[in-house]
């Protein structure tokens, strides 16, 4: 048998979502402290803001929070919420280290932007770091076009937007 990997949808404020929440934050707050001031998230913020950012805005009606698992197992997440009637803005696209190279993150992504669809958004956008290379290439690499800034986010230096294509099914 074939492990597959397979994407629906989670409650933003599950155990699954939750403990997920803290190893995307984790991972890229460390990343960037390491590479500006050479240390990881100290505990005390690191704790402030997981607990901050509950990702209520990934909750229904106006956001879905989605989980990637492989052979069953949650090893990823990505969150869309719509910012207006038509753009939808991914979130907190993430797969474990020991996810990476499976071939999880295209179809997570895809996922999205069928939630997205499915939300009534005709485009998607995103924002994210310089460090976050990784990331930048999958955008790419998906289709996503570097535009102009769409929000003033602290820590984002690069900016992305897809138009999402309808499709018609009989």
């Amino acid at each position: 048998m074939t492990t597959v990997w397979s994407v629906t949808a989670e409650p933003h404020d599950s155990p699954v979502a939750a403990a997920l929440w803290r190893a995307y934050y984790t991972e890229v707050s460390d990343r960037w402290y390491l590479l500006h001031e050479g240390h990881v998230t100290e505990p005390d913020e690191l704790e402030r803001e997981v607990t901050a950012d509950t990702g209520e805005y990934l909750a229904p009606p106006g956001g879905v929070l989605l989980v990637a698992r492989y052979g069953g197992e949650p090893l990823g997440t990505a969150g869309v919420r719509l910012l207006d009637a038509t753009t939808a803005e991914l979130k907190r696209v993430f797969l474990l280290k020991e996810a990476r190279g499976r071939g999880g993150a295209a179809p997570l992504v895809t996922a999205a932007e069928d939630t997205a669809r499915a939300l009534g958004a005709g485009r998607i956008v995103l924002d994210t770091r310089d460090d976050l290379v990784e990331a930048r290439a999958l955008y790419a690499r998906l289709g996503y076009e570097e535009t102009a800034p769409h929000n003033d986010a602290a820590y984002a230096d690069h900016w992305f937007t897809k138009k999402l294509a309808w499709t018609w099914e009989p």
